[in-house]
């Protein structure tokens, strides 16, 4: 662990999530997009069609490789519920509730849908949010991290389980699951191994509590 930031109700740790894991009690729920090896980080999102420029967000090797078996399992467990975006590039349990986000794309050659696996006692459920380029819902900011995933996205997650009053995100990223928690009123324990990206979450994150103590 290199690092340890408290904002608001969240705890942010700069480090890696095999160390820090087994340091931290179980949570609600775990919801989270993990690397799945698809080279996302590799600068190649750079060259996709698209109706904006695309930005260069370098070339890291984090995404070149899913993460193994046995830490999907680690994570999931770290748990009562979780929610693993990407979980269609694991061997994951059966699932009645599946998560489908729509992201609306038009025509260009990323996926029209994102799957995340889930231990919900639910249905499978849906949700159609644009995020294409220049197009998106809400016009949300996007461009802090090649994967980032749109907080009205992880506040429609963590909607579906609203008695999970304590989440973890072990891949944070950008901090988005942090921002749509700080949005919610949940707990939050984010973890990321990148400075670079561990910088941006806490900037995020202490955004939208900013932004919240000026509401009545």
């Amino acid at each position: 662990m290199n690092r340890v930031e408290h904002i608001g109700d969240a705890t942010l740790y700069l480090g890696d999530c095999r160390e820090i894991l087994p340091t931290l009690p179980k949570v609600d729920a775990v919801v989270t997009d993990p690397p799945y090896g698809i080279g996302e980080a590799a600068g190649k999102n750079k060259s996709r069609g698209n109706l904006a420029v695309a930005k260069d967000y370098g070339t890291m090797r984090w995404d070149d490789d899913p993460i193994p078996a046995e830490l999907l399992d680690t994570v999931i467990r770290a748990g009562k519920l979780a929610a693993i975006f990407g979980g269609n590039y694991y061997a994951v349990p059966p699932s009645s509730c599946w998560l489908v986000w729509d992201k609306e794309n038009g025509a260009n050659d990323f996926a029209d849908c994102e799957l995340a696996w889930t231990n919900f006692p639910k249905a499978v459920r849906l949700i159609r949010y644009r995020w294409n380029g220049m197009l998106r819902a809400n016009n949300e900011k996007r461009g802090d991290h090649p994967t980032q995933k749109p907080i009205g996205v992880m506040e429609w997650v963590l909607n579906l389980i609203p008695d999970a009053f304590s989440i973890l995100d072990p891949f944070m990223g950008s901090g988005t699951t942090g921002v749509a928690c700080a949005n919610l009123g949940r707990k939050f324990i984010g973890i990321e191994i990148e400075p670079k990206y561990f910088d941006i979450a806490c900037s995020r994150i202490d955004a939208a509590y900013a932004q919240g103590r000026l509401l009545p």
